[in-house]
C-alpha cells in the first residue's frame, strides 16, 4: 500500500445523518480537527457543502494561511470528500451498521505532484495520529450534542 494513502476507521454510536452532518458543515470542521491545523471556516463559503462547493478555511501550520477546497464527491449521508490546490484528497465513508456507523477517513496524496516533500514536513507520520484524533472528536461531538 502507498504511504500516501491513510485510512483510518471508527464505529460511533450515532446515525449516519448525524455524523454527515457535520462533516458538511465546514463551520465545524475546526471543532473536529485532530491536527489543531484548522483554525475556522473563511466568510462567503456555503454553510452547508454539496457537490462542486467552494470553501475556504483558516489554517496554521507553523504560520497562519487560507486554503481553498472543492467538493469533489457528495453522496447524502454516506460520502463526502474534497481537495485543495495540491490535490490531496480528504474522504469520509459512512456506512450504517446495527447501534451505529462505521466511518472511514482516508487521506489520499498519490496524485499530488512533488509528493517526496510530505514525508520530511511530517504529514506521512502525523497523519495517522491527526486522524485518529479527528474521529474521537467527531464522536465526542456528534455524541454529546
Amino acid at each position: 500500500m502507498s504511504p500516501y494513502l491513510i485510512t483510518r476507521e471508527r464505529f460511533i454510536n450515532a446515525p449516519a445523518s448525524d455524523i454527515f452532518e457535520v462533516l458538511a458543515t465546514p463551520a465545524l470542521h475546526s471543532v473536529i480537527d485532530g491536527s489543531d491545523t484548522v483554525q475556522g471556516e473563511q466568510p462567503g463559503g456555503p454553510q452547508r457543502l454539496y457537490q462542486g462547493a467552494k470553501f475556504g478555511m483558516d489554517m496554521r501550520i507553523g504560520a497562519k494561511y487560507k486554503i481553498l477546497n472543492k467538493v469533489v464527491e457528495f453522496e447524502e449521508g454516506r460520502r463526502i470528500t474534497w481537495r485543495h490546490f495540491t490535490k490531496a484528497t480528504w474522504s469520509y465513508v459512512l456506512e450504517p451498521r446495527d447501534g451505529g456507523t462505521l466511518v472511514t477517513e482516508q487521506w489520499d496524496a498519490r496524485s499530488v505532484t512533488g509528493k517526496i516533500v510530505l514525508r520530511p514536513m511530517g504529514f506521512l507520520r502525523k497523519n495517522p495520529i491527526a486522524m485518529e484524533k479527528t474521529l474521537a472528536k467527531l464522536e465526542n461531538y456528534v455524541t454529546q450534542n
